[in-house]
């Protein structure tokens, strides 16, 4: 792995319990998911985060909440503080719990309130500021509740036909963002250049990138192609049985 991290930054990440084959999914084949696959596979993405140079966090499996280890989701980070979101899925409710209590020991943090709704997988930090998803499953409230504590400008995009908009935008670096075609006009992207997604890999867009490195799905091999083009060094991993949960990269931790 040619990736280095400079500085050493913590991850929460929470393994997946025994429930987890009870995702929520509209996976055409969320039905053939191993569990035992996928805790490999959580343990392969914890090391490649470890080799460069991420301290992790690690939560006890949550059998009683089968999308828990999709922590991403619970909270959105930004500074020295933190937003507990407010999930759109009842089933959902109840995975923040112990995240909020491990993130209390470092940052300030707060919670949606009724009637928002909002989830870590809507939104994308980019220099200076975040853009938010208007979606399936975070609202115009909640993007306002979180505005207001983290004390940053949010930008919107609007679809309320998708579950997250980091399955088709994610920040890069270097003013760089990864988006799918129907989203490059954007007037939010408008300042950022774009490496817009092979149209057979439109849901590839969900990346990590940690100092310079970017973190792709193995199937993408195309969009890493492209990510490699703009001078960026990759790592891609077999993420499989989280993509038959809806799942990708980002989703698994929570960067602080």
């Amino acid at each position: 792995m040619q990736c280095v991290s400079e500085m050493l930054k913590r991850a929460i990440v929470r393994p997946p319990g025994r429930e987890f084959k009870k995702c929520l999914s509209r996976h055409p084949f969320h039905h053939t998911l191993n569990l035992e696959l996928a805790l490999d596979q959580h343990r392969r993405y914890c090391k490649t985060l470890q080799d460069l140079g991420i301290e992790l966090v690690e939560l006890t499996p949550d059998d009683e909440h089968p999308d828990a280890c999709f922590v991403e989701d619970t909270v959105v980070v930004h500074g020295s503080r933190a937003i507990i979101g407010r999930m759109a899925k009842e089933s959902r409710r109840g995975e923040s719990t112990r995240v909020e209590e491990v993130l209390s020991e470092f940052l300030q943090v707060s919670s949606v309130t009724t009637p928002g709704t909002l989830e870590g997988g809507d939104v994308v930090h980019v220099p200076g500021q975040l853009i938010c998803g208007i979606t399936q499953r975070t609202n115009p409230e909640g993007a306002s509740q979180m505005e207001q504590w983290l004390e940053v400008p949010v930008r919107i995009i609007e679809d309320p036909r998708i579950m997250h908009i980091k399955s088709h935008v994610t920040y890069l670096d270097r003013n760089i963002v990864l988006v799918n075609e129907k989203y490059a006009g954007e007037p939010v992207l408008k300042p950022f250049t774009k490496i817009i997604l092979p149209a057979n890999e439109s849901h590839s867009a969900n990346t990590l990138t940690i100092e310079g490195c970017v973190i792709l799905s193995k199937r993408h091999n195309k969009t890493a192609q492209l990510v490699k083009e703009a001078g960026f060094d990759t790592v891609q991993l077999d993420m499989s049985e989280f993509e038959k949960c809806d799942g990708a990269l980002t989703c698994l931790s929570i960067m602080l």
